[in-house]
């Protein structure tokens, strides 16, 4: 059985929605375009002034500086610390404000374009510098030693490598190579800028600790190493109701807030997967839900583990979000329901849920099922293995007229998130989901 979107009112034949919401225009990009285009005015501007070369001679100390603060703004917008802080500050809006204005502060978890966007121009920089440097010695002027030329070339390589397999198609199809590389990548590139910006400081002349790039350099580090400073090996117990999902359950001291996330790997130096925390309401600890998705989740369930490691702090995930609005409809599929399960648990913001999933009791257990029915009002738990796929736009559409719903939060696959968002903001509905930009 399938609910169709031509049963549902189609939006205006012109309608702007359809391009300024597409999935190609996300904030994410848009952000991504901000940093790019405020990084070209600097460039344009230091060509006209003169900034970047003088008199024949490349000021490399000023390139450098450039490439550095872009660096430092890709790596603090991913620290833990930060995106809790964007949470934090985005969802101090009160619902009396504008729906428009709680639309955009809810897409908060888009910070990744700036990520994107300061590594990139960062890059970019950098190779500017490389030339800058190159271009120096080859006419005899400048002071740079080989030793900072020879860094700046292994730098630019490694930073085209982590570039290459971070492009979505090939992140997506060697997610796990590409994890590798931009983690001993970039651990080798944070050492290599320790000893690139000694090695000119050293060459101007200058005390590296008397120079912006040194207190940079231990802002960056401070970043990168604190998530590393709380890794720990925890118990964990793990109830599998069938072959295709397991609950895993912590109690080692943290209770998590609804709508965040934790890491866990069986190989700290290898793997990380992150899961939404599934707090209860009075009771210690904390649960997951992991279903096969993949090699390592397929592992993970077939020879389920008694410890696992858990690194960094509790970080704010999407569906954090809701609390901006006075009701949502939560659109889930499979193990999707356990981002959303929480905020059924928290009672925070009213809601309504469709869940489409196969054969729910047996697949998640009837204790997980009847916990998901006694916390939401009338739930739509749509059956696949007996009712087929659903049309879950016209679903979340229909949910939103009959309720007043003011917006509508999506976990499932990136495809469906993505058509589900899209079908719900070209008719000027807020929607918000998973952007699998990590």
């Amino acid at each position: 059985m399938t609910t169709e979107m031509t049963d549902i009112e189609a939006p205006a034949r012109f309608n702007l929605r359809k391009f300024t919401r597409h999935p190609w225009l996300i904030e994410y990009r848009r952000l991504a375009a901000v940093v790019a285009i405020a990084n070209l005015w600097v460039f344009v501007s230091g060509i006209a002034g003169q900034h970047w070369v003088t008199a024949g001679v490349f000021d490399v100390g000023a390139i450098a500086q450039i490439a550095l603060i872009n660096f430092t703004l890709a790596i603090l917008i991913r620290q833990q610390r930060v995106v809790n802080l964007l949470f934090w500050t985005a969802t101090r809006i009160p619902t009396s404000w504008p729906l428009w204005l709680r639309w955009t502060a809810g897409k908060v978890f888009h910070f990744g374009g700036l990520h994107s966007g300061g590594a990139v121009a960062g890059s970019l920089w950098f190779a500017f510098l490389l030339f800058g440097l190159a271009a120096n010695t080859w006419r005899g002027v400048g002071d740079a030693s080989s030793l900072t030329l020879w860094l700046s070339a292994l730098m630019v390589g490694l930073m085209v490598a982590m570039i290459a397999t971070a492009i979505g198609p090939i992140r997506q199809k060697f997610h796990n190579r590409f994890e590798h590389v931009h983690r001993f990548a970039g651990w080798s590139l944070l050492a290599l800028f320790w000893a690139h910006n000694a090695a000119m400081a050293r060459d101007a002349a200058v005390p590296f600790m008397a120079t912006p790039a040194f207190w940079l350099l231990c802002l960056i580090t401070l970043s990168i190493v604190a998530p590393w400073m709380t890794l720990k090996k925890v118990p964990v117990t793990i109830d599998k109701p069938s072959g295709h999902a397991v609950v895993v359950r912590f109690d080692y001291g943290d209770t998590p807030f609804p709508g965040s996330s934790n890491a866990i790997s069986l190989d700290p130096l290898r793997e990380w997967h992150s899961f939404a925390n599934i707090p209860s309401p009075g009771t210690q600890g904390y649960r997951l839900i992991i279903s096969r998705a993949g090699d390592w989740t397929g592992r993970f369930i077939d020879n389920p583990p008694s410890h696992v490691w858990v690194k960094g702090i509790t970080t704010s995930g999407v569906a954090r979000i809701e609390v901006l609005f006075k009701k949502v409809v939560y659109v889930g599929t499979g193990s999707g329901i356990g981002p959303i399960l929480p905020h059924l648990l928290a009672h925070d913001v009213p809601n309504k849920l469709i869940w489409s999933t196969r054969s729910p009791r047996k697949t998640y257990g009837d204790k997980l099922v009847d916990e998901i029915v006694a916390n939401t009002d009338d739930p739509l738990i749509w059956d696949t293995d007996a009712r087929g796929k659903p049309d879950l736009s016209a679903l979340a559409l229909q949910a939103v007229q009959d309720t007043g719903a003011e917006a509508v939060i999506v976990i499932s696959n990136q495809k469906l998130t993505q058509r589900v968002i899209y079908d719900m903001e070209q008719r000027g509905i807020p929607a918000f989901g998973a952007i699998w930009d990590s």
